[in-house]
């Protein structure tokens, strides 16, 4: 806090990057995006133990702090934020920021505390580190849409800023997740983004059925035997609600199990009449 209250009080203006660490090049470019819009950059990396349900990988979780300490170095951070699980929750933490309807969609479905815990850390950090701006990637998209209506609900003076989501070469959306993918898993990993264009090409060829769409890309992730899906979505890109019918924008969300890790995709879709 005194950091921020310090570079406020110099008039400087600060863009903040919150992450879990294990950076890569998705982080890299929210990192290069901050630096657009404030004149310090912070990073936090905190893997967040309250988003974390039981059986999931929070013991497990990819980390590599000094590694990721050079990368954000590099990209000009002024500062690194690195708590520990008792700096964020002491003894006797007992409040926590819930949303009312947008956790009850797609991951809040098969991951409860997920956002409850999500909504919370952020909370936190933004009153850690006083942003003025803040970056968040919209491969999660679901958690980008939860912080935007929490900042608006709490009145946070923030401005969040989404950043398109970064692809390998070949199409699978990076995630420090996919450390965890075997090389037959990894090239499994991409019907991910092939239901996602499949989709797309049926709306743009005027398919206005969600459940067509929906049906020709569970195909698709059900050519690979080894992924379990969670959801596969075609909801509004404000509400979450899924649609009946497909006039407008729409986002496509994916949700799968890959042997033991989880991936996640989406893609906001263009209807042409």
């Amino acid at each position: 806090m005194q950091y921020a209250d310090t570079q406020r009080q110099n008039k400087r203006t600060i863009a903040f990057v919150p992450t879990m660490g294990f950076l890569h090049k998705g982080h890299l470019t929210l990192m290069e995006e901050g630096r657009e819009h404030a004149d310090d950059l912070v990073v936090s990396i905190f893997v967040n133990p309250a988003q974390f349900g039981p059986n999931e990988d929070l013991a497990t979780y990819p980390r590599a702090l000094e590694k990721d300490l050079d990368l954000c170095r590099d990209m000009g951070a002024s500062a690194v934020f690195t708590p520990e699980a008792s700096e964020i929750y002491p003894q006797g933490f007992q409040t926590y920021v819930e949303l009312e309807k947008l956790p009850l969609h797609l991951c809040g479905l098969s991951r409860p505390v997920f956002f409850k815990g999500i909504a919370t850390v952020v909370s936190k950090l933004f009153n850690i580190v006083k942003p003025h701006v803040a970056v968040f990637g919209q491969k999660d998209f679901q958690q980008l849409t939860l912080i935007k209506q929490m900042v608006k609900d709490l009145s946070f003076d923030i401005d969040i800023i989404g950043v398109p989501i970064v692809r390998e070469a070949d199409g699978l959306a990076m995630s420090s997740r996919n450390k965890y993918l075997t090389d037959d898993q990894r090239s499994n990993a991409l019907v991910l983004h092939r239901a996602l264009l499949t989709s797309q090409e049926m709306i743009t060829k005027g398919i206005s059925d969600p459940g067509e769409i929906l049906i020709q890309a569970r195909k698709i992730l059900g050519s690979c035997p080894d992924i379990k899906i969670d959801y596969v979505s075609l909801c509004d890109p404000l509400t979450l609600d899924e649609v009946d019918c497909i006039n407008g924008p729409v986002l496509m969300a994916i949700a799968v199990m890959l042997g033991k890790t989880r991936l996640i995709d989406n893609r906001v879709m263009a209807f042409i009449r």
